[in-house]
């Protein structure tokens, strides 16, 4: 068609030149049809984009779509709509929602997605990338307020202690939300978790003192652990042998010893416990 309608425009000025010496050319228009002919023709060619799609409409009636890179023709009278393929990433703002126990938060997520439908992708939805937008921050505020924060020893998901599981919830429900536009999510992680400001402190510490009681319960297993030992590896050696008074001294000498905070003070005791 490129070369056709390049024919067409070279051939008027030689049918002009013919018909001028011929002496009929000056009146009569019929040599202007060919380049008007070739010029509406060169107006349905176009070039394809690698990963480039382009949407094909006359007078409003969808005609299909074109996705072969390279340099194509159609009818000159349809209109071309041209929609990226590529890959895109989107992230969130930080928004601020209240978990499942009604804790404020801040939370973000970033959205790989790209359009598999040009068809449903423009006609649709009125603006597919506005779309997408508002439908992630959407999913994201349900994500946000079906899990907590931390599960506290409770044994349930949470958004700090189960990314991946909560990464695939949030994917299902934004896909379930484009999926009429066109769109395919391939990916959706959350980037941003904290504490909303008013109550970060408050749970900072609570966080502090979970991991005190964590820390001190395995030393506490330790000591315990320990004492144990010594008292029977005393009792086989036969080293001294330990009423039952003078054993709940030793135990609790040493558990004062193996679960304080500070370097005891050894006491040199001249007498007895009697």
């Amino acid at each position: 068609m490129l070369l056709f309608s390049l024919a067409l425009v070279l051939a008027s000025p030689v049918m002009m030149i013919i018909g001028f010496r011929s002496g009929t050319g000056p009146v009569s228009l019929f040599w202007l049809l060919p380049i008007v002919a070739g010029i509406i023709l060169m107006c349905g060619l176009f070039i394809v984009q690698p990963n480039q799609a382009v949407a094909l409409t006359l007078f409003g009636d969808y005609r299909g779509t074109v996705g072969t890179p390279g340099l194509r023709w159609v009818n000159p009278f349809f209109a071309k709509h041209r929609v990226s393929l590529r890959v895109r990433n989107f992230e969130t703002g930080t928004l601020k929602v209240n978990d499942a126990d009604g804790s404020p938060i801040e939370i973000g997520a970033i959205v790989v997605w790209q359009v598999t439908d040009t068809a449903e992708a423009l006609f649709n939805v009125e603006d597919y990338k506005g779309y997408v937008s508002i439908q992630a921050e959407s999913a994201l505020r349900l994500i946000a307020t079906s899990y907590p924060y931390d599960d506290h020893g409770g044994g349930v998901l949470s958004l700090r202690g189960n990314g991946e599981e909560v990464s695939d919830h949030l994917q299902r429900a934004i896909q379930e939300r484009l999926a009429q536009a066109g769109i395919k999510v391939v990916e959706a992680r959350i980037s941003h978790l904290a504490y909303a400001p008013e109550i970060a402190s408050a749970m900072l510490q609570r966080q502090q003192a979970s991991a005190i009681v964590a820390a001190r319960s395995k030393i506490v297993e330790g000591a315990v652990g320990m004492v144990e030992m010594a008292l029977d590896q005393l009792a086989a050696r036969s080293v001294v042998h330990l009423d039952d008074e003078r054993k709940a001294h030793m135990v609790s000498n040493l558990l004062v010893v193996l679960c304080g905070d500070r370097a005891t003070q050894p006491v040199v005791n001249a007498g007895t416990l009697y």
